[in-house]
């Protein structure tokens, strides 16, 4: 019958082989890079293979990894079913888990202090981490990589699990004083004739409001593009260049300075923002509380917008 120990290193050989890396599986396990190589060695002897040999500076997982892979991802996640709760009896202040959420910029700067502090309150074990997202790609919840995937939902696979969380807008944000404020109305052509500092995590230049433009015969100067909205409103808080960001990014501001938002004059469609998660994950009661924590937190959105 498998020990403790027997299930601790399941634990370990499944963040290494998902992470490829001692010093990623140390932090995804919560222990020191040197008591992760500890583990490794045991289970290289265990297991009478490397399982992960140097490759340059990089580390690669040899043959019986790649096979091992996913058959020891599946026991690790059934072996957490069956040591859980059923369900409703299940104490959040009982946890002891690390949570990986995907999100953008925007959502993380919005929303994290607010998730990290419910946990704290309800789940004290419960570690948060919040991993960037250069993309829509569904492998990581797939492989089990990250526990929750929030974003406007793009290209995924159809066993995803999908909640919407809020509805959201895009608006213009200038320094107190731009020369677009101090006129009687901002109009698209006032609006269009102004230099725009754009984001974009692959480096694109126009967008849907670039369409809505078009539409009506207009086009935008894009004088600048970054990758993330907090560089956005730096730029315009020391131009007179338009920057534009979600409008839940910018009532999150806690640091706005002498920033003024608007809204954009011309029509431009809502953006709804979704937490998504995989199935096999769908009854976990831990994760099931995760994603009670994150709707709450979004509720004061969804009421203003009219959400159920």
């Amino acid at each position: 019958m498998p020990t403790d120990a027997d299930l601790n290193q399941l634990l370990a050989l499944n963040a290494l082989l998902s992470e490829g890396s001692v010093a990623k599986a140390a932090e995804r396990m919560g222990l020191s890079e040197s008591a992760m190589s500890r583990s490794l060695a045991r289970l290289r002897e265990s297991t009478g293979d490397e399982l992960l040999v140097r490759a340059g500076r990089a580390m690669v997982l040899t043959p019986h990894a790649l096979a091992l892979r996913d058959r020891v991802r599946e026991l690790v996640q059934e072996s957490r079913a069956v040591l859980q709760s059923a369900g409703a009896g299940m104490d959040p202040r009982t946890l002891q888990q690390l949570f990986t959420i995907r999100a953008n910029d925007g959502f993380i700067e919005g929303f994290a202090h607010q998730l990290v502090a419910r946990a704290a309150h309800e789940a004290p074990g419960v570690r948060l981490r919040f991993a960037p997202k250069p993309n829509k790609d569904v492998r990581p919840l797939r492989e089990g990589l990250i526990d929750l995937d929030v974003g406007v939902l793009g290209e995924s696979g159809p066993e995803v699990r999908v909640q919407a969380l809020y509805r959201d807008r895009f608006v213009g944000a200038v320094r107190e004083g731009h020369p677009l404020l101090a006129g009687p109305e901002i109009t698209v052509e006032r609006y269009a004739a102004c230099d725009h500092v754009v984001t974009s995590r692959h480096g694109r230049t126009v967008g849907p409001v670039d369409d809505a433009l078009a539409a009506m015969g207009l086009v935008r100067n894009t004088a600048v593009v970054v990758p993330s909205f907090s560089t956005a409103l730096s730029i315009a808080a020391a131009t007179d260049m338009v920057a534009l960001i979600p409008s839940s990014y910018f009532e999150h501001l806690r640091e706005r300075g002498t920033l003024r938002s608007f809204p954009l004059p011309m029509p431009t469609a809502q953006i709804t923002v979704s937490q998504m998660w995989h199935p096999r994950l769908d009854k976990d009661p831990a994760h099931r509380w995760l994603r009670g924590v994150v709707l709450e937190v979004c509720r004061p959105l969804n009421e203003k917008t009219g959400e159920a």
